[in-house]
């Protein structure tokens, strides 16, 4: 069936032919990158948006991964989008429509047909307030037209030796912020520190989520008794209340997506 799933997946993105892969140096966007280069005949780049809530560590990887696949690559960068400042309910849906926005507009300036994204399967049966502006934006998603799930995704670039296989999600440290809440420079560097600690000390996918003065850690599976028997967790602790945290809490229920949407609590 995953072989089926990926022999579509080649057609569609023949048949787009000239493209522009909006990248984000996730293991989607990854593979769809690599998958499309790998064909040869489709004239392919990479377009990678850096934003002042977008992960650090996400870009120098997205710029890594290109270059070691020998990926024309461009990042642009965006300032903060003044109407998302607050956070608000309806920030994915604005901010996709934004950044977008600059890469169709990249795209016909370079002459290039189409704009695709990682968006996949999964990713369709779930609540995605930013998939309406990628729709009205025409932007294509040849993973979700090919109907391959994430796992299927995981499967085939595991086959493919890409060692982003594995790679835990991220999304934008905005997500880590309660709705209609004022979002500064000062808050989104303090998230980036903190998750880049965990990432340091072996918790991979950890989320900060930002209560105040409280930052809520979520792990993934596995990953919560770990932490609590760490024999580092008090050093832990004090490095995250130096970055300006002074409570330290560990969510029981691990990461989940979406924690932070009030219909969710």
């Amino acid at each position: 069936m995953t072989h089926d799933k990926s022999l579509s997946l080649d057609l569609i993105l023949k048949d787009l032919g000239s493209f522009i892969v909006s990248f984000s140096g996730g293991v989607d966007s990854s593979f769809l990158l690599h998958r499309a280069k790998s064909l040869n005949s489709p004239k392919v780049m990479a377009v990678t948006l850096r934003t002042p809530y977008i992960p650090s560590r996400e870009i120098s990887e997205a710029v890594a991964f290109a270059k070691s696949h020998r990926i024309d690559h461009q990042i642009i960068d965006m300032e903060f989008p003044g109407n998302i400042k607050h956070n608000p309910r309806e920030r994915c849906y604005l901010c996709k429509n934004i950044l977008f926005t600059e890469v169709v507009n990249f795209a016909r300036q370079n002459g290039f047909k189409y704009v695709v994204d990682g968006t996949n399967a999964d990713d369709l049966v779930e609540t995605r307030p930013g998939l309406r502006a990628l729709n009205e934006l025409n932007i294509r998603s040849p993973l979700a037209e090919a109907e391959l799930t994430k796992d299927d995704i995981r499967e085939l670039a595991k086959d493919a030796g890409l060692t982003i296989w594995n790679k835990p999600a991220m999304a934008c440290l905005l997500t880590r912020i309660p709705y209609n809440t004022e979002v500064t420079g000062e808050i989104l560097k303090m998230i980036e520190q903190a998750e880049d600690l965990l990432f340091e000390k072996g918790y991979a996918g950890a989320r900060v989520r930002v209560h105040g003065d409280v930052a809520r850690i979520e792990c993934l599976p596995g990953y919560v008794g770990k932490i609590l028997n760490d024999p580092r967790r008090q050093h832990i602790i004090n490095d995250l209340k130096k970055i300006g945290f002074r409570y330290i809490s560990l969510d029981l229920e691990g990461y989940r997506s979406g924690s932070m949407d009030p219909e969710r609590e």
